[in-house]
């Protein structure tokens, strides 16, 4: 029998400039990364480790803030230290995916508003015209940076509260999906205005993180 194939799929992460990630500046945290992995090509599992020791010089820390670092790294899943040498450890696929990463300019607070206004458009023709999906929109709200007097922003943050879509309000002929697809299909749609937008799905307004502004809502 021919062994099993196991394909890595990594999902694609972008940082912006200018800001922080564990206290380094991203296309230095990025280049480290990759220098880390550099260690490791080719190598089995078995072996596919990384020294603390090795880790420091490659962020250029010395020891007090490489093992600040490392403790970061370790409670944010990206290195997973060897039961049997704490100094060695492990790369996680999140710390793969910072590697891999791309740096972007952050979003200027001028397109992010145009880029609210075009999510409110897309609700609107979601619930009017998505009528084989099972979940409608019922409020969307803005949060997170946003909310901030940030002029150049890291994130979009939306905030989509769903429902079930009313009987009146769905197609007559066709299957209608499930409720996990239908969020699905909403989630891409919407993520499909920029890289910069990150979804959240919750049943009720009082869900969402504070502070947040409603931008749309659908009264039904």
């Amino acid at each position: 029998m021919a062994p099993v194939r196991h394909t890595l799929h990594m999902t694609s992460r972008t940082l912006v400039a200018r800001r922080r990630y564990f206290g380094l500046d991203p296309v230095h945290f990025r280049n480290a990364a990759g220098r880390v992995l550099s260690r490791i090509v080719g190598l089995p599992p078995e072996r596919a480790h990384v020294r603390a020791a090795h880790l420091k010089h490659d962020f250029a820390l010395d020891t007090r803030e490489g093992d600040a670092l490392l403790e970061e790294l370790v409670q944010e899943g990206l290195l997973k230290p060897r039961a049997e040498r704490p100094d060695d450890f492990e790369i996680t696929d999140r710390f793969r995916e910072f590697a891999a990463a791309r740096v972007v300019e952050p979003l200027p607070r001028a397109r992010a508003r145009q880029l609210v206004a075009r999510a409110c458009d897309l609700c609107r023709q979601m619930n009017a015209d998505w009528t084989r999906n099972p979940l409608e929109v019922a409020a969307l709200a803005v949060s997170g940076a946003y909310m901030s007097r940030l002029s150049e922003l890291p994130e979009l943050t939306l905030g989509v509260v769903v429902r079930t879509r009313g009987a009146d309000r769905r197609s007559r002929w066709g299957r209608m999906a499930n409720k996990h697809a239908g969020a699905q299909a909403m989630r891409e749609e919407l993520g499909s205005l920029s890289s910069f937008v990150v979804v959240h799905f919750v049943t009720e307004l009082a869900a969402l993180p504070r502070p947040f502004s409603v931008v749309y809502r659908d009264d039904g």
